[in-house]
């Protein structure tokens, strides 16, 4: 009988789904809600505006749908998005996100915080007159900060989410009171104006990069994740909620403001909503609750992700990790987090203007939400079974996310967008050097290239039917019992396929199948990986057991292509010291080529392998004109390589003395048209009868060459047997060619 294990029931605190939702509300109603809507409106209008909130939620919407997904199919534990991204995307490429994700969370305590003492700025000259010093808001920005890090070192997370209730329902209330109000005398003098503007009024771009921030703080949440009782439940519920909630708060603030005030007003205050609001007061104090519960949720979220981040062992410094990755407590509260995260956001509040900070952060969380949208799109194509998520958005949301992401980075600011990306990239080497063996990205991408493999594969074949002799190219399998002997004939089918073909490679190995030579067969494979990786060839390898090699043929003939389409060639090689019998099993398996129709290539090589890869000649002669059209474009795709780019192809045409004018005439018009690829000085007909020496003038003509490619026939090579191949002994290498298909050159 099976056992079940019981299920854990909590984790961490085991906390509900209500301080994700507080935690990702509250962020996303900040202080940019507060303090630059107005300016929005009065910008581009509330139109415009309704136009920002769409494109910025082009974004965050396809990232709540990812985060929901990718949630619901693995139970995810502390360190929220940078959790998820690392055991998406690898240690090495989770690590540079999390690392930057961390560092903007830890400074957004100091912004909320900054902006937390702007809501104090109507009181600044009741504070002067009190105190004798100038009001700067850093008075109340430094304490501030103090107090919010001893508050969450002293009581941790639990008295943190109370926190949030209150403030949350402060927010609530100020709100409530701004949509209760009326519209300004100016307002309702002039009446409400949807479409207007103030003049001047700033470009669009540049008032939604101002208001973008905004909607970033959807995944707030999500850094609760090693804290909640149900993760799977809480963190799509919590997430999705406060993404909609939000949006359709900002799209009735901006109807609002729009509605209660005319442009010029809502460009020149800032806190214009205290003018509108039913009772004027409650919107700095909303301001003030609107930046701290951003502030605590700051403050809580960011030491988990740093503490995640050193569980993994993310940083240099062994010790490093071992204590901050260290908790107290039995929700294992993230103490040296904290104060690691308190010492930075002091120094920033210290600062007084974060700005700069701030504009990079708004692209390190791009980032990440363009990598949590690129996972669920990668893992749709990828269709990988252990991929089973309770809740699937659709691939097609999930792309678009990504790519608004990535471009609206770019729309936003170049010049920061591409410091994140630097920033980013520097994190990921470092951590990349530590981390090595680790699987970026791959078993994603071998999802996805399986997929679209299996999915061209299946079109191909599907397309095979109505590919025309024009259409040709090399779809070249060779089985070959000599692979570690010799690298001439390897090297030679890489040429073959690296640009125009492609290629299967199969190292036989006789036998039966066995344990031990299945065991065999994986070592052989092992190495002729890292042999074809080393020498960068594009070749398809694998190996074959079989008691012969006449049946190891005749099962590799019958196997499909690795593009989809059938082979249609086959390649044989031999050296001139190996004796007959090597050349009767080729013999034997042009046979069985010629039996399936596949194009028989036989390769001769030396000593000189290939000389200086700068004279390639084909011989095109009267008695195998159905090979000619091969052979000429064998030599063409011979020299997409860079090894032949400089090479140059001659052509020498032997026919009797009668068909001379016809044949040069013919090959001239092919050459014009563009159908031979040669210059027309490299092309020789030579006339020749019963008196011409042919094996003599082929060597005189071509012994310096450094591949020869000559045609065979089945009836020549009955006649001949295999010395047919040992013919012209003075040639270096030499590549025989019997087309069994139609290629046409045109």
């Amino acid at each position: 009988m099976r056992r079940v294990l019981p299920e854990r029931s909590r984790s961490g605190l085991g906390l509900g789904t209500a301080p994700v939702f507080l935690a990702s509300i509250s962020t996303i109603l900040g202080a940019v809600l507060f303090l630059r809507f107005g300016y929005s409106v009065a910008n581009v209008g509330f139109l415009g505006t309704l136009a920002i909130i769409v494109l910025g939620h082009l974004v965050t919407i396809p990232t709540a749908l990812a985060i929901a997904e990718i949630s619901t199919n693995r139970r995810v534990e502390g360190g929220g998005e940078y959790f998820i991204v690392s055991r998406s995307f690898g240690a090495s490429i989770g690590g540079a996100i999390g690392v930057s994700l961390y560092l903007s969370q830890a400074v957004s305590v100091a912004f909320y915080m900054i902006a937390f003492a702007e809501a104090f700025q109507p009181l600044a000259g009741e504070l002067t007159r009190l105190t004798g010093i100038a009001f700067d808001p850093r008075m109340v920005s430094l304490p501030g900060t103090v107090l919010l890090a001893a508050l969450v070192l002293t009581r941790g997370a639990s008295m943190g989410v109370k926190a949030l209730w209150a403030v949350v329902s402060v927010l609530a209330l100020s709100l409530i009171a701004f949509s209760l109000g009326h519209p300004t005398a100016s307002a309702v003098a002039e009446g409400a104006s949807f479409l207007g503007t103030v003049e001047g009024a700033d470009p669009f771009m540049l008032v939604f990069a101002i208001v973008f921030p905004a909607f970033t703080g959807m995944t707030a949440g999500v850094g609760f994740s090693g804290d909640l009782a149900n993760p799977r439940r809480s963190l799509p519920l919590g997430v999705l909620s406060a993404t909609v909630l939000g949006m359709l708060i900002y799209v009735w603030i901006a109807y609002k403001l729009a509605a209660s005030a005319t442009p010029a007003e809502l460009a020149a205050e800032q806190l214009v909503m205290q003018r509108i609001a039913l009772w004027g007061p409650i919107i700095p104090i909303g301001l003030a609750c609107a930046t701290l519960s951003s502030a605590i949720g700051s403050i809580l979220i960011a030491p988990r992700t740093l503490q995640a981040l050193a569980v993994d062992g993310i940083f240099p410094l062994p010790g490093l990790n071992r204590s901050v990755a260290r908790g107290v407590g039995d929700g294992n509260e993230p103490r040296n987090a904290t104060l690691v995260t308190s010492a930075i956001a002091l120094v920033t509040v210290a600062l007084g203007n974060v700005d700069l900070v701030a504009r990079i952060i708004s692209m390190f969380f791009m980032v990440t939400y363009g990598a949590l949208c690129s996972i669920s799109a990668l893992e749709h194509f990828a269709a990988r079974p252990s991929y089973r998520p309770s809740f699937r958005s659709k691939w097609y949301i999930s792309l678009l996310g990504a790519v608004v992401s990535f471009m609206l980075m770019f729309q936003i600011d170049p010049f920061f967008a591409l410091l994140a990306i630097t920033v980013m990239t520097g994190l990921y080497l470092a951590i990349r050097r530590r981390h090595r063996g680790a699987r970026d990205l791959a078993a994603i991408f071998q999802g996805v290239m399986t997929q679209a493999t299996r999915y061209s594969q299946i079109r191909l074949q599907g397309s095979a039917m109505v590919q025309g002799a024009s259409d040709w190219r090399p779809s070249v399998i060779m089985v070959n019992g000599r692979t570690f002997e010799r690298s001439a004939p390897i090297q030679f089918f890489g040429w073959l396929t690296h640009r125009y073909g492609v290629g299967t490679y199969m190292h036989f190995i006789q036998g039966g199948l066995s344990k031990e030579t299945y065991r065999e067969s994986r070592t052989h494979l092992d190495r002729l990986i890292r042999m074809m990786q080393a020498q960068r060839h594009a070749i398809y390898v694998d190996t074959l057991i079989s008691p012969s090699l006449r049946s190891a043929l005749a099962q590799a003939l019958q196997l499909p292509g690795i593009s989809g389409l059938e082979n249609n060639c086959i390649l044989f090689e031999f050296a001139p010291g190996d004796d007959d019998s090597v050349l009767e099993e080729a013999r034997e398996g042009i046979a069985l080529a010629t039996a399936t129709r596949v194009n028989s290539l036989v390769l001769r090589h030396g000593e000189n392998f290939f000389g200086a890869r700068r004279t390639v000649h084909v011989w095109l002669t009267w008695h195998d004109y159905r090979n000619a059209n091969l052979m000429a474009l064998l030599a063409y795709v011979l020299l997409g390589h860079p090894d032949w780019r400089a090479a140059e192809v001659r052509i020498f045409a032997a026919y009797p003395r009668p068909q001379v004018d016809e044949r040069q005439r013919q090959l001239e018009e092919m050459i014009v048209a563009g159908r031979l690829p040669i210059s027309p000085k490299n092309l020789r007909v030579i006339a020749t009868d019963a008196d011409v020496d042919f094996d003599a003038l082929v060597e005189r003509s071509s012994r310096d060459a450094d591949l020869v490619i000559l045609g065979f026939t089945e009836e020549r090579l009955s006649e001949k047997g295999v010395k047919l191949f040992r013919r012209h002994p003075a040639l270096k290498d030499v590549l025989f060619v019997l087309a069994e298909q139609q290629v046409l050159i045109e």
